[in-house]
C-alpha cells in the first residue's frame, strides 16, 4: 500500500482520466522507508551502500536516493556512465568482461574498477593502476533459490576461484567483491556465508582496504534483525580493518513500485481469463525467467477468481491467478505490486506492445509523469 490513508487502488482511480495505462508507478514515500534503513545500517555499522544499477536505474528518483546512499555499482560501461552522470557519488565499475575500448572509457567515470577475473586484472592493470582496483572472488558458497541466478553454481564464470592465483595478484588490488547473497532474507544464512569468507580468505582480507559483500541481502524487509546485522558487519570490519560496502538493489526499492494495467478483455476457457494492456514478457520479464507470479495487494475476502494474462502472442504470458473482491470488467484496473527491481531495467519491445510510462508519486503527494514512450521510440530501437 502507498500509505495508511490512501492505497494504490484509490490513487489509480483518482488519476484514471489523466494517466494512460500501462504505467509504472514509483512511490517515493515507500522508497524512503527503505532508504532510511540503509542509512541506519551505515550509521550503526559504518558499512557504505552503493545502488546496484543492474536492478534499478530509474534516475528520476536519484535525487532522493542520493541523500541516503553512497553511490552506484555497475555491471557495464553504460551503467557506470549513468552512475557518474545522474548519481554522481562513488562509482564502482564492474563487468563480467571488459573490452579494451570500454576500459579506456570507464576509467573516466569510475571511483573503483572491479575485475571479474585475474586475467582481466593483469591485462588492464597498466591502464588503470592509478585507480583503486578490486577483484571479484567466488567463495564457493552462495544463497539462491534459483540455479539460474546462483553465482556459485558449478562451472560458474563469476569471480576468481583459485586462492593461490588470487594471492599472486594481491599487490595489484585494494579490495575484493563477494557477490553471493542472492535473494537472502535469512540472517543466519548471511552469517554462515560471511564466516566462511572470513575463514577462507583471512590472509588476503587482512591486506585489503575495502570489501564489497554484494547485493541480495534483504535487510530492509520487515522483521529483519537490523541491529544484529550491523553488529555482524562491525565485527567483520574490525577483524580485517576494511571498509565494508553493500550493494542493495531490490533491497533499496522493494515495495515501492507498481505496474498499473487495465483489463482489455475477459475470455472463458474453463476458467475466466482477464487480458490486460501490459505483458509479463515485455514489462515484468523476471517473472517469466524465474517462473514466479506477479504480486497484487488484494483483500483476503475475495470471491471472484481470474487468471490475469498479458497481451503478447506468447502462450505463457500469464501474470498469475488471483481472487478479487469484485467481478472484473473491461476497463477494470489491476496494479501489480513490487514492480521496481528488475522490471523497468528489463522492459522490451516484443510484439511492439506499448511501453509503460514512468510515473512518480513524490514525497509531497504530487503525481509526475517523468517518461512517456511513443511509436518513434519503438521504431528507433530497431534499424
Amino acid at each position: 500500500m502507498l500509505t495508511a490513508e490512501k492505497n494504490v487502488w484509490d490513487l489509480i482511480k483518482e488519476n484514471a482520466t489523466s494517466l494512460k495505462t500501462p504505467y509504472y508507478l514509483l512511490d517515493e514515500s515507500q522508497l524512503l522507508k527503505n532508504l532510511k534503513k540503509i542509512a541506519r545500517v551505515r550509521e550503526l555499522s559504518g558499512a557504505k551502500s552503493v545502488l546496484a544499477l543492474k536492478c534499478f536505474s530509474t534516475w528520476s528518483v536519484f535525487d532522493l536516493m542520493r541523500d541516503y546512499m553512497d553511490g552506484t555499482t555497475s555491471s557495464s560501461l553504460f551503467e557506470a556512465r549513468l552512475g557518474r552522470e545522474k548519481f554522481d557519488k562513488e562509482v564502482h565499475a564492474y563487468s563480467v568482461a571488459f573490452s579494451d575500448d570500454e576500459v579506456a572509457e570507464v576509467r573516466s567515470y569510475a571511483s573503483k574498477i572491479i575485475f571479474n577475473s585475474v586475467s582481466q586484472l593483469k591485462r588492464f592493470y597498466p591502464q588503470v593502476k592509478d585507480l583503486p582496483l578490486g577483484l571479484r572472488v567466488n567463495p564457493g558458497v552462495s544463497h539462491s533459490d534459483f540455479d539460474l541466478a546462483d553465482p556459485a553454481r558449478r562451472y560458474s564464470r563469476l569471480g576468481a576461484t583459485d586462492l593461490s592465483e588470487i594471492m599472486e595478484v594481491s599487490s595489484l588490488i585494494s579490495g575484493m567483491m563477494f557477490h553471493c547473497q542472492c535473494e537472502n532474507e535469512n540472517f543466519e544464512k548471511f552469517c554462515d556465508i560471511l564466516d566462511h569468507i572470513g575463514r577462507t580468505f583471512e590472509p588476503l582480507l587482512k591486506k585489503l582496504k575495502w570489501v564489497s559483500l554484494g547485493g541480495g541481502i534483504y535487510f530492509t524487509k520487515e522483521g529483519y534483525p537490523l541491529e544484529r546485522f550491523c553488529e555482524k558487519l562491525v565485527d567483520f570490519t574490525r577483524r580485517f580493518d576494511v571498509q565494508v560496502y553493500l550493494e542493495p538493489g531490490e533491497t533499496a526499492v522493494t515495495g515501492s513500485g507498481y505496474l498499473v494495467t487495465r483489463v482489455l478483455d475477459i475470455v472463458r476457457n474453463e476458467v475466466d481469463i482477464a487480458v490486460v494492456d501490459a505483458a509479463v514478457e515485455t514489462h515484468m520479464l523476471d517473472l517469466l525467467i524465474y517462473r514466479t507470479h506477479a504480486k497484487i495487494e488484494l483483500p483476503k475476502n475475495g470471491r471472484f477468481t481470474y487468471t490475469v494474462a498479458g497481451r503478447t502472442c506468447l502462450a505463457g504470458d500469464v501474470f498469475g491467478t488471483y481472487t478479487f473482491p469484485e467481478k472484473l470488467q473491461v476497463g477494470s484496473f489491476i496494479p501489480f505490486s513490487d514492480a521496481a527491481g528488475y522490471t523497468m531495467v528489463k522492459k522490451n519491445w516484443f510484439n511492439g506492445v506499448s511501453m509503460p510510462s514512468l510515473v512518480v508519486r513524490r514525497l509531497n503527494g504530487r503525481i509526475e509523469v517523468v517518461k512517456q514512450f511513443r511509436y518513434e521510440d519503438y521504431r528507433d530501437s530497431l534499424s
